[in-house]
């Protein structure tokens, strides 16, 4: 009855096109009113504010705000021209190098914002429209773009990996480092679609450069590439942990954009700061409601049914187990966001992974990157929407053009989810 209740109320309002933080907390609550029919009202409710406080106020949970601000600063900073100015100058000259500038920026700028919607924003309206220029058609250009911005959230440092980390109980740091390989896999694999498809192109190229150009636009662009190098760095020598690293990352994006580039004036810090409370503000939001969802499916034991009954169905077999969570999230991420998904799949998936001998931080990364799939498959991919708003072409649209690199993505999904070491080698 409690399933019924819970899943069916959270769909119906789904199908209605409700804010998904909107109904995973509507859900929770009718399911929490008819678990506690019959009682009063201030007994039954009594424990939704303990735990929206105990899901949105852990330490590790910290470093997202942090994160956001110091990507926003980056951003404001013109980190992200520089990037390409970069990448231009190093493949622009062949061809399809527009192509590969946009992913290989991508992974750049993935490594200092962490978040799939922002890399696509603060990138694409420069790319975008550099595309089309060269040839690509607006469609794939877009697609091109929404798609490379998903790496954004499997490259470290990612904001789903520091989620996860504190769903699970994870080392943010392991989770970081365990990043990279998919994360250069999945650019790799993108490139390799861009080229192929940009063969029907008739594709215009850049002039090559000569050293000391490109040197000049190395030089311009280091202060943005050694924020990832301090990051990482700072975590993996012992220096500071994941959660002071984003504090660092803030305060480095400040001194850089004020006193280095120059571009950051004191006067935009306020819209630096509002712009980075409002997204902070979104994604807590959903953790609360999503915790809240997940809290009831843990009540009502759920979880544990499901759980043992995943189980019984795999036998102990883990290739099963993976094929079931890979369509599962799959199927997740064309309606929900990283985080909701997050906060309801992994109290569901994470026991089984434990009693199959799973790593947990294999898991984390094959879930990690399932959700950056889920960025760019419609009809609810974030990253598609802000791609269609600079491209100026309808989801439909952009939903054709976009099958291709995600069946690349799929293929890196599955050498990912079957081979362990591509996750662990570095840890």
């Amino acid at each position: 009855m409690l399933l019924f209740v819970l899943f069916a109320s959270f769909a119906a309002l789904l199908f209605l096109g409700t804010p998904i933080a909107i109904c995973l907390g509507s859900s929770s609550l009718m399911t929490m009113l008819v678990q506690g029919a019959g009682k009063p009202l201030d007994a039954v409710m009594a424990a939704l504010p303990r735990i929206v406080s105990a899901s949105t106020s852990k330490f590790v949970l910290l470093a997202i705000p942090f994160f956001i601000l110091g990507g926003n600063i980056m951003e404001r900073a013109g980190i992200s021209k520089r990037l390409i100015d970069l990448a231009e100058d190093l493949v622009g000259h062949i061809k399809g190098g527009v192509a590969l500038v946009c992913i290989l920026v991508s992974c750049f700028f993935a490594a200092i914002s962490g978040s799939g919607p922002a890399t696509v924003a603060a990138l694409g309206l420069i790319m975008i429209p550099a595309m089309i220029k060269a040839g690509y058609n607006p469609a794939f250009s877009a697609a091109l773009m929404a798609t490379g911005g998903a790496i954004g959230v499997i490259i470290p440092p990612s904001i789903t990996f520091v989620v996860y980390g504190s769903i699970a109980d994870a080392s943010i740091g392991t989770l970081f480092i365990a990043g990279i390989i998919p994360g250069l896999m999945m650019g790799a694999a993108l490139i390799v679609t861009a080229l192929w498809i940009g063969r029907k192109y008739d594709l215009k190229v850049l002039p090559k450069t000569d050293m000391a150009t490109k040197w000049r636009a190395f030089k311009d662009a280091f202060w943005g590439l050694l924020m990832p190098v301090i990051i990482l760095g700072g975590i993996y020598g012992g220096i500071f942990t994941p959660t002071e690293a984003a504090a660092v990352s803030a305060v480095y994006g400040l001194a850089v954009g004020m006193f280095i580039y120059r571009t950051v004036k004191a006067k935009d810090l306020y819209a630096i700061l509002i712009d980075s409370a409002s997204v902070t503000a979104t994604v807590m939001f959903i953790t609360a409601a999503a915790s809240l969802f997940a809290y009831i499916l843990t009540r009502a034991r759920i979880d544990v049914a499901i759980s043992t009954s995943l189980i019984e169905f795999t036998g102990g077999n883990f290739i099963i187990f993976f094929l079931i969570v890979n369509v599962v999230l799959l199927i997740a991420g064309c309606f929900l966001d990283s985080t909701s998904a997050l906060f309801i799949f992994t109290p569901l998936f994470a026991p089984v992974a434990n009693a199959l001998n799973i790593d947990i931080v294999h898991f984390g990364t094959v879930m990690v990157v399932n959700l950056a799939i889920g960025l760019v498959t419609p009809p609810v991919g974030v990253n598609l929407f802000v791609a269609c708003g600079i491209a100026k072409i309808d989801i439909k649209t952009i939903s054709r053009a976009v099958m291709p690199l995600i069946i690349a993505a799929i293929t890196v999904l599955a050498l990912v989810t079957y081979v362990p070491f591509l996750s662990l080698a570095l840890t």
